[in-house]
């Protein structure tokens, strides 16, 4: 494997799992949101994370960036297990690991102004940066992520959801990371500031080499942008691929139920698809191990079936 293809990230085997309380007695139990996830995200790339609510999208994307570490499995970034950072070097390696979030409003300070969110960065990072040099590269930032530099001084209720979450983003690129995760980042904006906001997340990684874990359930954004697709079901991989591979030949049952879910903007289209597509498999668990089904796409077929 050439420097270039070594990953970024590698996650094996994450399981997280929650205590389940008992009541009047009876015995404890334990709920699985995640189980036995391994995936790798090489230098520059986007892995799409898609599936419906609850399959556990969004725990996957916390223990990734051990903000809610896993219950078990290990999580490696540029070949270094987080679990096994102090406290102090984990902080340290927060500058390159950066989370851009679902709602924009709750991630930003009411009471603090734009620009002082965004300098924050600095602030933990680069105390040694001075307060005209620290003014002067969140300027830069602004201008980058396409915002005004006169608004630093706004606070978030004067701004739009869209360019609340380009204060996001500019905040966590402040520190020039390699890895994001993106996690929901366009699900709470209009449709019209959707494209826009991706397009601009495609710009810095161009621009800046950066990597992403891109989690959403839209997925004509996700084969827009995602280079390959990773689909969880219950808390489980069942189905990675390239993404075009994936959304031309879809092979686990759920993935197909997935892609027929997707709107076509022709109602007698839309009514021979529904009427026909695939709904073999539907409640099954993904017991099967994945399966390279095909060069790169892997696939968890359900007990019985074969690829």
């Amino acid at each position: 494997m050439s420097v270039q293809d070594r990953p970024i990230v590698s996650v094996r085997d994450l399981s997280k799992h929650y205590p389940l309380r008992s009541w009047w007695g009876g015995k404890a139990s334990v709920f699985r949101a995640v189980e036995g996830v391994s995936f790798d995200i090489r230098p520059g790339e986007t892995l799409g994370l898609v599936g419906e609510s609850g399959s556990g999208k969004s725990t996957i994307g916390r223990a990734v960036t051990m903000l809610n570490p896993p219950t078990s499995g290990t999580i490696a970034f540029e070949g270094t297990d987080l679990a096994k950072l102090s406290a102090g070097a984990m902080r340290k390696m927060r500058a390159r690991i950066q989370t851009v979030f679902q709602d924009p409003y709750a991630a930003l300070n009411p009471r603090m102004s734009a620009g002082d969110y965004v300098a924050e960065a600095f602030k933990l990072h680069r105390r040694d940066m001075r307060g005209p040099e620290r003014r002067e590269a969140v300027a830069a930032l602004f201008q980058r992520v396409g915002l005004d530099p006169r608004f630093m001084g706004r606070y978030p209720h004067q701004f739009s959801g869209g360019q609340r979450q380009r204060i996001c983003i500019a905040r966590a690129i402040a520190l020039k990371p390699s890895f994001i995760v993106a996690d929901e980042p366009i699900a709470a904006l209009d449709v019209s500031i959707q494209a826009q906001v991706v397009n601009l997340l495609q710009d810095l990684q161009d621009e800046m080499g950066l990597s992403y874990l891109f989690i959403s359930h839209d997925l004509r954004m996700v084969r827009y942008l995602c280079h390959r697709v990773a689909v969880l079901w219950r808390g489980r991989i069942v189905e990675l691929a390239e993404a075009d591979a994936l959304y031309a030949d879809p092979r686990h049952p759920y993935t197909r139920r997935l892609l027929a879910a997707v709107p076509v903007p022709h109602p007698a289209e839309e009514r021979a698809r529904l009427a026909a597509r695939d709904l073999a498999g539907h409640g099954q668990p993904p017991d099967g191990p994945l399966t390279e089904v095909a060069p790169g796409h892997w696939v968890a077929m359900p007990c019985g079936q074969h690829a």
